[in-house]
């Protein structure tokens, strides 16, 4: 929607910014949370695609859990990985909380990226983390509502693809309420995942 395409780009030049704080109507909550604040909270963009569990991906699957929805590909060389690795570790030091929380990875890559390899790789991180795919342009159509970028750099086998490296947070309640940039430590996630819990 072209509401949430805005505020997914106004929450961007913030973060870029590097100060979200004092900005939103909501100060106190901005100052709370360590990601980039939407305000006010939106319903998070519904999609329905191939999980690398076999089943329906949704994200009213999840509701009643905080969602950490990311896009990237499995044959990423940096980013992605070092991504799934801080989220793996937040997850664990969240405790029994853990079970609360669920990470999505949208594939960016599906020509490479089908349910099996992603499964496969996912579990490499996290075997509670869900991988999900699709067509080509039932993944595009995902991507435009949420405002991420993607595009094929290189020829032959061995392409890249530069995306959108930053996490969406979603609240119990199916709500899109943070974005947090890429390369934040673990302590983040918990910080604001805890925030997210007790709401």
């Amino acid at each position: 929607p072209p509401l949430l395409r805005a505020a997914i780009m106004l929450v961007s030049l913030l973060i870029e910014g590097a100060t979200v704080t004092g900005c939103t109507p909501d100060a106190t909550r901005a100052e709370a949370m360590r990601a980039g604040v939407f305000e006010p909270a939106q319903d998070a963009p519904e999609f329905t695609l191939r999980g690398s569990d076999g089943t329906d991906v949704t994200l009213t699957r999840y509701r009643g859990k905080v969602v950490l929805l990311f896009f990237g590909f499995t044959y990423c060389a940096a980013v992605c990985p070092t991504t799934l690795a801080t989220l793996a570790q937040a997850r664990e030091s969240l405790g029994e909380d853990a079970d609360s929380v669920q990470v999505i990875f949208v594939t960016v890559d599906p020509a490479r990226d089908d349910a099996a390899h992603m499964h496969a790789y996912l579990a490499a991180f996290d075997s509670g983390f869900i991988g999900a795919t699709g067509e080509a342009e039932a993944l595009a159509a995902v991507r435009d509502q949420y405002g991420v970028t993607a595009v094929r750099r290189g020829a032959g086998a061995d392409y890249a693809m530069d995306h959108t490296s930053s996490i969406f947070l979603i609240d119990r309640a199916g709500k899109l309420r943070g974005m947090m940039p890429y390369g934040h430590e673990p302590g983040d996630f918990v910080h604001d995942i805890e925030l997210l819990l007790a709401d």
